[in-house]
């Protein structure tokens, strides 16, 4: 037989979780493992301004034939736009060149499908912590990886000084693989100040920087959310962007992201245009459509755009309240100090909990959250968020 020696793989540690949730008869369970925005009802909501362009293209749609291989040429001028400013240069200045991909995810491994299979660099080095997901990417494209410090467990902040003193031994040509904003899963970002002298570093040893920009828009702002890409792009003429659309249009199951490579000049960023349309032949063939397109009508529609910034920052000023509401509760039931909450950004945050006490929140209490100790905090509400400070100053006591 082919397959009668093929062991089962291990349960990927959020979707075994997810699982394990569902499976739990508890009527008061609460899921925080899970990567998705919910709102005050505990719902991943539709966006109206979403809705309103999917009413659009009800209307107007006349085909459901392919894309180009890399999307919507608006689509990508549009992604270059959130990415690097109107303003930028690279927006249409031919440097820049941007294909749709499946999510971010997508992105991420249709960029190291390209690094790999055109030589450009065989080793990338990826945060300790980081999402899970970005070492087997690297893996299976083909790809080593080394990991380097990120973050400091007892003061809850960016081991900015371990993280340079590992990256020193990175070769020239080496790929640094770093969350544009909202870290994953520590909520921990570089300062301004740490982003320059990050990007000058880079610039100065020839590495190649691919940033994972998943979160535009959830931690301080759109624009406020890519500050630190645009001073890497400022520095290093060449890098890579894997960026998405699914949290920030909460269009999760449409898989909407983007890949854009900057390049030295022009003609050399059409060579790699050409290649990068084989890497997504080869991978996808052709990207799916219907979220692009609804991307792209919102963002070319002024009211619409207008309707998506102001529902955006409703998101992201909720899951700042509920940072901010957590630590409170938290400080008045006596738990501690987690004034280190509010200092973190987007969706996650290193709770601080070890194994133990995360694997006892869900036999006794019924809370989910990764292993790690990362919560999600964008699924928190104030129907739940009692039981959670309970649970977390009874874990606290053992």
């Amino acid at each position: 037989m082919f397959f009668d020696r093929i062991e089962a793989a291990p349960a990927d540690p959020i979707l075994g979780l997810n699982e394990a949730y569902k499976a739990d008869p508890r009527a008061d369970k609460i899921n925080l493992g899970v990567g998705v925005y919910q709102n005050e009802d505990g719902i991943t909501p539709i966006m109206e301004c979403v809705k309103a362009a999917e009413k659009v293209l009800l209307e107007s749609e006349k085909t459901k034939s392919y894309l180009p291989i890399t999307g919507l040429s608006e689509y990508g001028r549009f992604a270059r736009e959130l990415i690097f400013g109107k303003e930028s240069e690279l927006v249409d200045g031919g440097r820049a060149v941007s294909c749709h991909c499946p999510g971010g995810t997508g992105a991420l491994r249709i960029g190291a499908d390209f690094i790999h299979q055109q030589n450009v660099a065989s080793t990338v080095w990826i945060s300790d912590p980081t999402w899970a997901n970005h070492y087997q990417i690297a893996t299976s494209a083909g790809l080593k990886f080394e990991r380097y410090p990120y973050y400091d467990r007892v003061n809850h902040t960016l081991a900015f000084d371990r993280m340079l003193e590992t990256l020193s031994q990175a070769k020239e040509g080496d790929v640094i693989l770093l969350h544009a904003c909202c870290h994953n899963p520590t909520g921990v970002d570089p300062t301004v100040e740490q982003w320059e002298k990050l990007a000058a570093f880079m610039a100065e040893k020839k590495l190649l920087p691919f940033i994972d920009f998943a979160y535009q828009g959830l931690g301080r702002g759109i624009d406020e959310d890519a500050t630190g890409l645009r001073i890497v792009a400022k520095h290093c003429p060449e890098l890579l962007v894997a960026s998405s659309f699914s949290k920030n249009f909460g269009m999760y199951n449409e898989r909407v992201g983007v890949l854009t490579v900057v390049s030295e000049n022009s003609e050399v960023a059409s060579r790699v245009l050409s290649q990068l349309k084989i890497s997504v032949r080869t991978s996808i063939s052709n990207p799916p459509a219907h979220g692009e397109k609804v991307v792209v009508t919102v963002l070319s529609n002024p009211e619409l755009r207008a309707q998506w910034t102001l529902e955006l920052k409703g998101i992201r000023d909720r899951i700042r309240n509920m940072r901010e509401l957590l630590v409170k509760k938290l400080a008045e039931a006596g738990a501690g100090d987690y004034g280190f909450f509010v200092e973190q950004n987007g969706m996650f945050s290193f709770s601080g909990l070890d194994k133990n006490q995360v694997e006892t929140l869900k036999k006794d209490f019924g809370v989910y959250i990764v292993g790690s100790g990362r919560i999600c905090v964008a699924c928190l509400n104030h129907k739940n968020i009692d039981k959670l400070v309970s649970a977390i100053c009874a874990v606290n006591k053992e």
